[in-house]
C-alpha cells in the first residue's frame, strides 16, 4: 500500500504524533525529555517553525506544529533523526527508535485548534499518569496557565487571546475549557 501523501503548505499547523518502535520507551530519564525539547527548539530555529502545544509521554509524543515556510518533512526528519542519534548512542542501541513515519494531521479550523491542544494536554491524564494538567511537567499546559519554562519556540499566548475567549479573562476560559470532556473521535484518529 502505499503512502499517503502529505499536504504541506505555508503556516500550515499539524499535530504531529510519533511512537516507539514496538511500543518501546522512547524517553527513559527526565534528561531524555529535556534533550528532546532542545532538539525542538533547535529545529524550530533552523526551520522557522514553531511548537503551539506540547505533550511528551514515556513511548509517544504529540506535537502541534507551526510551518511557516512549508517544511514539515524537513523539521521531523531533523528532530527525530537527531533524536534517534543521541538515544541510540547515550543507551548504546542502533537502528530505528520509531515505530515509523510520524502521523501529521493538518488543523486547519478555530474550534478544532482548541480541540487538538486538549487532546495534547490532558493525554497524561488518560494514561492515569496524573489527576490534573497541570501535575504533568513534560506538557505545555503548565505554560498555558502559569507560565511555566520560557521556550522562544512555544507560541501560545495568542491561543489564550482568541477570539472565542475574549472578555472571559483568557487563562481561566482556557483552564474551564480544558476541564471539558475530550472528544472521542480525536482518541480514535490518534490511535
Amino acid at each position: 500500500m502505499a503512502r499517503a501523501i502529505r499536504i504541506n503548505f505555508e503556516g500550515a499547523k499539524y499535530h504531529v504524533v510519533n511512537r516507539g518502535r514496538g511500543k518501546m520507551n522512547i524517553f527513559r530519564e527526565e534528561g531524555d525529555k529535556e534533550d528532546f525539547l532542545r532538539i525542538v527548539g533547535q529545529s524550530c530555529e533552523q526551520y522557522q517553525a514553531y511548537v503551539i502545544a506540547y505533550s511528551l509521554m514515556s513511548n509517544h509524543y504529540h506535537l502541534l506544529v507551526c510551518t511557516p515556510e512549508a517544511n514539515l518533512p524537513q523539521f521531523m526528519r531533523q528532530v527525530n533523526g537527531v533524536y534517534t542519534q543521541l538515544f541510540n548512542r547515550r543507551y548504546g542501541s542502533d537502528g530505528t527508535l520509531f515505530r515509523g513515519r510520524y502521523k501529521a494531521i493538518v488543523v486547519q479550523e478555530e474550534f478544532y485548534l482548541m480541540r487538538v491542544i486538549r487532546y495534547i494536554h490532558q493525554n497524561p491524564i488518560k494514561a492515569g499518569i496524573v489527576k490534573k494538567a497541570a501535575e504533568y511537567k513534560w506538557s505545555s499546559h503548565i505554560n498555558y496557565v502559569k507560565g511555566g519554562k520560557k521556550y522562544s519556540w512555544l507560541k501560545y499566548a495568542d491561543v489564550i487571546n482568541r477570539e472565542w475567549l475574549k472578555g472571559r479573562k483568557g487563562a481561566r476560559a482556557y483552564e474551564m475549557f480544558m476541564e471539558e470532556e475530550d472528544d472521542k473521535e480525536l482518541e480514535e484518529l490518534y490511535r
